[in-house]
């Protein structure tokens, strides 16, 4: 079950960043990024006020049950991971194709594998380990695709921004798993969020707010309210499905990338990014990759 919860994750992810990459056109970054935490802490908010003030939710997958400082100040790490993820996920995402940004963001299962192995001992079978070289190589061949449209991997911060939100994310995916051994579903996205909201509220109104006028203008959307339904929605699913004892982050991780295919669909249909011919195959591989590794699982 919980990998068929991956499945439905990823895909709602990829609906995530199709509205994150319409939201982020010739927009900034800062106060999309503020606006995407608000919006998803007023969805979860409801939550905590009927599980603090009703029995409504009483014993269900939707309380929110009263926790310790410390459990916050775990959730609060979570938060400061995320968010950093976010940040240089997003100015890269902005500055760069989503052909391009969607098969790098594959790659960080590859990151949070070598974490699951290293620190909760997961062991990967034949199918899993040829999956997850089929991955690796993917990452090679995408970085010749991107010098097709002049990006150099070496020479482009923005590249470098996409990499460490992908480090930062992996980082995240580890954390996951050890905070899903010990916490509630709802504990952890409710406070995370939350504490996401504070963080950018303090840099947009003392670090964005003040040098808007010298950045790219802010526009509202419609949009960003859609990433941040897509992501409550997706990252619940995510939790519920790493709940399970069974569950191996190394493998829902993976999974949750197969979002490229939704981002890369919109890139050919709505975006109208070019090279796409040599993405196909780097979109190719990272399928493959995952039908072995689903294969291995069972």
């Amino acid at each position: 079950m919980w990998i068929i919860l991956a499945f439905v994750s990823a895909f709602l992810l990829g609906c995530y960043d199709v509205n994150k990459k319409i939201s982020l056109n010739g927009n900034a970054v800062i106060p999309v990024l503020f606006l995407n935490t608000l919006f998803s802490t007023l969805l979860l908010m409801p939550f905590v006020g009927l599980s603090y003030t009703t029995t409504l939710l009483q014993g269900s997958l939707f309380e929110v049950p009263h926790v310790s400082w410390v459990v916050h100040l775990q959730v609060f790490i979570k938060s400061c991971i995320v968010l950093s993820s976010w940040i240089f996920g997003y100015f890269g995402l902005k500055h760069l194709p989503i052909t391009l940004v969607g098969p790098m963001k594959a790659t960080q299962p590859i990151l949070t594998l070598i974490g699951a192995l290293l620190i909760f001992g997961e062991h990967l079978n034949v199918y899993q380990s040829i999956g997850v070289s089929l991955a690796i190589f993917s990452l090679f061949h995408l970085s010749r695709s991107g010098k097709q449209e002049g990006i150099r991997f070496m020479h482009n911060k923005w590249i470098l921004f996409s990499f460490l939100g992908v480090l930062f994310g992996a980082f995240s995916g580890i954390y996951d798993k050890y905070l899903m051994q010990r916490l509630d579903v709802m504990t952890v996205q409710v406070w995370f969020t939350f504490y996401q909201c504070l963080m950018m509220l303090v840099i947009v109104l003392f670090i964005w707010y003040p040098q808007r006028q010298k950045s790219t203008p802010f526009h509202c959307r419609w949009n960003i309210i859609f990433i941040s339904l897509f992501l409550c929605i997706a990252d619940w699913i995510y939790f519920y499905a790493l709940s399970d004892p069974k569950a191996m982050i190394s493998i829902i991780s993976m999974v949750r990338r197969s979002n490229v295919l939704v981002t890369f669909a919109a890139g050919a249909l709505f975006f109208h990014e070019k090279n796409l011919k040599r993405k196909t195959l780097d979109l190719l591989l990272v399928f493959i990759s995952m039908i072995f590794i689903y294969i291995g699982t069972y």
